[in-house]
């Protein structure tokens, strides 16, 4: 691998070139090229850092730093066409994206390494001349707002906007950095402000040179691509001015505002408390990371911690703690320390007592002051993470690597943000014994606050109210906090892996998973790891049981079972999890997955661990009434997102007797009890199919142990009846069926359309050809239905394979403030149109080169295990086994012809396609919404926030969708449907 780091590249300075070369395992030669058809497939990549964010944007023009971010890529003086970087990188295999922060921008791309050279100067003139013409501005303020609105629903957003709020007013925390149509179109017309113009200036004053960092990374020489940087890059001006400079704002939240209870009404149902302090900068202190330090023992969860005392009492069910180092927790005024604790509803209740118990064992760290041990175990398992880390995609790498060089010196330019290099305790004693009480500021999210919060915040429409801190708990935490006896510092951590060595092989090497061991209660796929050569394993297993899909309730039983599993795991697991061994417990539509990584020295310890408590599972009765609270919000949660809720409907419409969000919502909310579950579980234990995948650093004698000890230990049943792990999908008739539905999310003006297209063919040729459909639609989809049309900030079109049978959709995000739904189906409809008419004319050479960037994407060498492992795990978890399912869709791409490709979607787009559409109806005047509905967010009113979820709202359309025939109810038109039989995709 090579990277050439750029740094502060200009006219006047070529000759700050720094270059960077590293290996990040002890296999240096790991990715050498050993299959011809992948010559040049690789992907390059590269990331360009800004010392500029929205802390610059202008007063009366809040959100222009992002605006800009938006404009710089819709074409440049060299390279005029609005669209042309993205249908350029889509031709190549490649991709794009850029963010705006606090005090910096960055932008990014990947191409296939054949065009990185061309790419790079197309990307680089958007620094160098962007074109950024007039016309395009009100388009594009467009796609600002509709982000701004899809941002509107999150409440991390909102507690954001809501805690910038409460900085000193000359300070930019408080600004409005999103930006929408009113600060940048509807503000700036009445006041008279030139946007054009000022967005040029703030490009010419900011996007200058000497504030910029590059870092590339390809497989060509370092001194080749030092010539193409210096080539490309030298023509971006340097106008010398000084860099923005906020570091004498400090202290911004030393106000009287800040140290208050607020309490907030949230879009979730969800109880949280979130306990903040502002901190001088600590981003010096790199080389300590002290709040690091100080995250790991509040955010550790095993016996002695916050979280393992709040369990018992079942006030809480996670606690996360520390500094995200995103720009709003970390930038050069001031540093966050947050702890948010998810609660319980008896938490909720008795939230100054979880307060309470945090500033004890803030107490408990102050007393005994920074622990040498515990640091160096930190830094022992994080330098073991480092030596022996998994490539990263370049795109990824490069994103770090470029803002790092904002951050470090150059010689910490790889490592300032993953290591922890000197043990300091005056530098960590001096932040932690800032985190007191007086100091806090306290944040309480719950539903129960409803129409007892008379204030909100102006750009998110938070609904908040503000009060002291109670004078009892006031008055007992200033005085001396008595320590709890059950809190304490962690013991030392036996999971810790100290054998690196790589195993022998016990048998041939394979290209791809064996079977080595096999029964009627289970199977096991092995394969040694013969590339990456690193000293880890993945460990899979997929516990299939007929139990599961029986009714709504059985399902909901399943995922409390898995909840509260999870949670008997999580203590006695928490060191092997802190000492990078990772699992994960996922509730699946037939079984229950387990998957383990990491070091595979200690990772049979983990593993055996989750199977004894699976073996050995009980739960409280207060436990369980926890979790079946939870487990109601979060189907509520999901239920409220108008993305998660077309997914629902749209599943529910194809699979056959698919169990639909509501069914379960519904199911908790009749009410479950312990022994329902307890015999749920019985049932599910009793008879199971356990079927593993074994990966890495492992002999197979020792992977076959996996399966022989969840045999053994479970001691099932086989299977009495088969059980096969997908649904049968219905035929959708050949007419056009649209499924209109409103949104659960009461108020939200989010809307989103999927026109879904069933196909009929449904074999390896069928696939190949919808892959490179949906890649040569993507940059025109794009172009159109965002670009052109603003329809919305998300569009895109998606391959589906829905248990086996094929099709493919478009989807758009829109607002009904903006745009009805069935206006949206039409554009796309224009927009499908316009596609074949454009595919019909395609040459030979662009299809052939399409083609030939498709085959090449697919030919990417893996850049880590982990994606060698997930294809794998998919084959097995269907069932498929296909295992060269990429090798044979490249050879099926290399004999697809431009007629079969037109022929294909003239029919599937015809009179007699198997058409879907589906509709989740916003809030707004577009949909005809009385005033009271739209943007209806109950603060003072007596109408709730929270919508009824417990039944689907079904529209009938309009005259504009004539040939549209409406579902009106899903079981109704799915009944009189013809079933495909069960389908796997085999050849």
């Amino acid at each position: 691998k090579s990277f050439v780091c750029l740094e502060k590249v200009s006219l006047l300075d070529t000759s700050r070139l720094e270059r960077v070369k590293t290996v990040l395992s002890s296999d240096a030669d790991r990715n050498t090229v050993t299959d011809t058809e992948r010559e040049g497939a690789e992907q390059s990549a590269a990331a360009l850092c800004i010392a500029v964010g929205s802390f610059s944007d202008p007063d009366d023009l809040p959100g222009l730093a992002h605006f800009l971010e938006h404009m710089v890529f819709m074409g440049s003086v060299k390279y005029p066409s609005e669209n042309g970087f993205d249908a350029f990188l889509k031709k190549h295999g490649g991709s794009d994206n850029a963010s705006t922060d606090c005090e910096r921008t960055i932008f990014q791309f990947d191409v296939q390494r054949k065009h990185f050279k061309e790419a790079l100067d197309r990307w680089a003139q958007f620094f160098i001349c962007p074109l950024m013409i007039k016309d395009a501005i009100e388009r594009e303020v467009e796609a600002v707002d509709s982000e701004y609105q899809l941002a509107k629903p999150s409440d991390s957003h909102r507690k954001e906007m809501l805690f910038g709020s409460l900085a000193k007013p000359n300070h930019p925390m408080s600004k409005f950095c999103w930006g929408n149509a009113q600060t940048l179109k509807t503000e700036p017309k009445n006041k008279k402000i030139n946007v054009y113009e000022r967005l040029r200036e703030f490009w010419k004053r900011h996007y200058s040179a000497h504030y910029m960092t590059l870092a590339v990374q390809s497989k060509e020489k370092l001194d080749t691509l030092e010539q193409w940087v210096r080539e490309i890059f030298s023509e971006v001006p340097n106008n010398g001015l000084p860099k923005p400079d906020f570091s004498d704002l400090l202290d911004p939240f030393d106000t009287p505002v800040f140290n208050k209870l607020y309490r907030v009404v949230p879009v979730r149902k969800v109880h949280a408390l979130t306990i903040t302090w502002a901190l001088p900068p600590q981003e010096k202190h790199y080389r300590v990371k002290p709040l690091h330090y100080i995250a790991w023992l509040i955010g550790h969860e095993g016996a002695g911690s916050i979280l393992s005392l709040l369990r018992k009492k079942c006030w809480a069910v996670a606690l996360f703690g520390g500094n995200s180092e995103t720009g709003f927790d970390q930038n050069s005024t001031y540093s966050i320390f947050s702890i948010s604790i998810t609660l319980t509803d008896e938490g909720f209740h008795n939230f100054y007592q979880v307060a309470h118990l945090v500033f004890q064992y803030l107490r408990m760290l102050q007393t005994l002051g920074p622990q040498q041990r515990i640091y160096e175990e930190i830094q022992k398992i994080e330098e073991n993470e480092f030596h022996y880390q998994e490539q990263t995609d370049p795109i990824e790498y490069v994103e770090d690597v470029c803002e790092n060089m904002q951050l470090f010196p150059k010689e910490d330019f790889l490592t300032g943000d993953q290591l922890m290099f000197e043990f300091k305790p005056e530098v960590i004693s001096a932040a932690l014994n800032l985190l007191i009480p007086d100091k806090a500021n306290l944040l309480l999210l719950s539903p129960e606050h409803e129409g007892k919060c008379p204030l909100k915040e102006k750009w998110f429409g938070t609904q908040y109210s503000v009060e002291d801190v109670e004078p009892e708990w006031q008055q007992r935490w200033t005085g001396a906090l008595d320590p709890h006896l059950q809190l304490r510092l962690p013991e030392e951590n036996q999971f810790i892996a100290t054998d690196f060595s790589l195993k022998t092989a016990d048998c041939p090497d394979t290209d791809y998973p064996v079977r080595i061991s096999s029964s009627d209660r289970g199977c096991l796929w092995y394969k040694k790891d013969n590339k990456f050569k690193i000293p880890k394993a993945y460990v899979r297993f997929h516990l299939i049981s007929p139990e599961i899909q029986k009714s709504s309730k059985n399902l909901v039983l399943f995922d409390l079972f898995v909840n509260i599993l999870v949670h008997n795991v999580a203590e006695p697991a928490y060191e092997a999890d802190v000492a990078q061994l990772e699992y994960k417990l996922v509730a699946g539509e037939y079984g229950l997955v387990i998957k383990v990584k990491g070091f595979n020295h200690k990772l049979p310890l983990l593993f055996n661990l989750i199977v004894d408590h699976l073996a050995d599972f009980s739960t409280a009765p207060d436990v369980f009434a926890m979790f079946a609270e939870q487990l109601k919000k979060t189907y509520f949660n999901i239920l409220i997102k108008p993305e998660k809720l077309g997914k629902d409907v749209r599943l529910l419409v194809l699979e056959h007797a698919r169990w639909s969000m509501i069914q379960k919502y519904q199911a908790v909310v009749d009410g479950l009890s312990v022994d329902e579950l307890m015999e749920f579980v019985n049932s599910f234990k009793r008879e199971l199919f356990a079927e593993g995948l074994v990966q890495g650093n492992f002999t197979s004698m020792e992977s076959v142990q996996f399966l022989q000890y969840v045999t053994d230990k479970l001691q099932f049943q086989k299977l009495s009846v088969e059980v096969p792990v997908l649904f049968r999908v219905v035929e959708l008739p050949q007419k056009h069926h649209l499924c209109k539905v409103k949104s659960l999310n009461k108020g939200d003006a989010n809307s989103e359309v999927t026109v879904y297209y069933q196909v009929t063919t449904l074999h390896f040729n069928t696939q190949t050809i919808l892959m490179y459909g949906g890649m040569h639609m993507e940059e025109p989809c794009f172009d159109f239905l965002r670009t052109k049309e603003t329809l919305g900030y998300h569009v895109y079109p998606t391959c589906r394979n829905t248990s086996g049978v094929l099709g493919f959709s478009v989807t758009v995000e829109t607002q009904a403030t903006k745009f009805n739904t069935e206006l949206v189906e039409l554009k796309i409809e224009e927009f499908l149109q316009s596609f074949g008419e454009k595919m019909s004319s395609l040459s030979d050479e662009a299809f052939r080169s399409q083609v030939t960037a498709l085959v090449k994407l697919k030919g990417c060498e893996d850049t880590h295990l982990g994606e060698e492992v997930d294809r794998n795990w998919t084959e097995v978890l269907t069932q498929q086994y296909i295992f060269n399912r990429l090798s044979r869709e490249i050879d099926a791409l290399k004999l697809m012809t431009k007629a079969e490709l037109v022929s294909w979607f003239m029919v599937h787009r015809g009179e007699t396609s198997r058409k879907l559409s589906v509709h989740v109806v916003g809030f707004g005047p577009e949909e005809n919404d009385p005033p009271a509905a739209e943007g209806e967010d109950g603060g003072g009113s007596s109408a709730s926030l929270y919508g009824e979820v417990s039944r689907l709202t079904f529209l009938s359309p309009s005259q504009t969708l004539t040939t549209a025939t409406a579902i009106m109810d899903i079981r109704a038109f799915t009944s009189a449907l013809n079933l495909y039989p069960y389908h796997k995709i085999l050849k």
